[in-house]
């Protein structure tokens, strides 16, 4: 093997580690970035396909006496069931709860109800499940709770006022952390998440909290999610309007025009200016990124323009395409991005 061969063997092995390595940094941005903005979308189409009856948001709602309306419709499996709001993480923090825990609804969601345990309001414990890491996670400040926040659960047409009692962590085996209260008259919402948060879950995060009202959404708003300003006039902190990203949902959009603005360029500047004659490569290096630099018709500018295309477009496809199938196929993935409900 001859000095230029070994040169560019060394130089393929260092770009393949780099790439390697910018693939890793990729996926991390997929998992704590991008599926966010899909769970996000799922959840705002969700909302916009409910069409629930929006509350005065001028308007602070009284707390009603006595406990709320009873529910005794079961709802289907990935059906809506409510919004969660937790004013500690932040003014526009919300997340949708549907029906079921699998990986199906809290991928896709913000949070899943286990179906055998109580419905907003009830008597009982409503247990919900949800992502502490990726996936836009619902649950990723669940340390940051303090005794006495507001746990607040809106229904098509009440608001559920619970207050955080406490936390403890157990095994996923533990199921105990799900069984109705011992006073049958009790109304409880328990939130369970995964522990550690950024490794593989071994223990499961659970932190519960106590019934204290409820409301009709027709009156308005809860006082925890509005604001008052000098003049009297209230508004509702909990409203966010969707970014582009979160409406659009996906990345097809973007590959398609990324595809078609490197065509049109590929083969312009193959009309225009000669192609790289292979039969000068003489002495050149063969190493891949030099290889597919010398692919790329034109001169230096236009062969940046082209590299920069290409570079765009597998990034675009990897997120679309190549690191969910990632997450699902490879068992380290899987078991670091799947949080598996009690």
């Amino acid at each position: 093997m001859d000095r230029r061969m070994l040169r560019s063997l060394l130089f393929t092995l260092c770009q393949l580690t780099l790439l390697f390595g910018i693939l890793c940094g990729g996926y991390v941005a997929w998992m704590q970035w991008w599926t966010g903005i899909q769970s996000a979308h799922h959840q705002y189409e969700m909302t916009q396909q409910a069409d629930w009856p929006q509350p005065d948001a001028t308007r602070i709602a009284p707390p009603q006496p006595g406990n709320p309306p009873a529910t005794t419709q079961t709802p289907d499996m990935g059906a809506l069931i409510g919004e969660l709001y937790i004013p500690r993480f932040g003014d526009n923090w919300h997340r949708t709860i549907v029906q079921g825990v699998s990986l199906d609804e809290l991928n896709t969601h913000g949070l899943g109800h286990y179906p055998d345990t109580a419905l907003p309001g009830q008597t009982g414990n409503m247990a919900l499940a949800g992502h502490r890491n990726g996936y836009g996670q619902p649950l990723g400040g669940i340390d940051r709770l303090q005794t006495g926040d507001p746990i607040i659960i809106r229904t098509e047409s009440l608001w559920i006022v619970y207050r955080y009692t406490g936390y403890r962590i157990v095994l996923p085996e533990d199921t105990s952390v799900l069984n109705p209260p011992a006073d049958r008259q009790t109304r409880m919402v328990t939130l369970t998440t995964c522990e550690p948060k950024y490794t593989t879950p071994t223990h499961r995060w659970i932190a519960t909290g106590m019934f204290e009202h409820w409301m009709r959404v027709s009156d308005g708003v809860p006082g925890q999610l509005a604001a008052t300003n000098d003049h009297g006039t209230v508004r509702f902190t909990t409203h966010d309007t969707p970014g582009m990203l979160t409406r659009l949902g996906t990345l097809q959009p973007v590959i398609i025009a990324l595809t078609v603005a490197y065509l049109i360029v590929f083969i312009g500047a193959s009309i225009v200016w000669r192609w790289p004659a292979w039969r000068n490569a003489t002495g050149r290096d063969w190493d891949v990124m030099s290889v597919l630099w010398r692919c790329q018709p034109g001169p230096k500018p236009i062969r940046m323009l082209l590299t920069g295309l290409l570079a765009l477009l597998a990034v675009t496809i990897m997120f679309e395409y190549g690191y969910p199938w990632c997450a699902t196929r490879i068992p380290l993935l899987r078991d670091m991005s799947g949080y598996s409900a009690i």
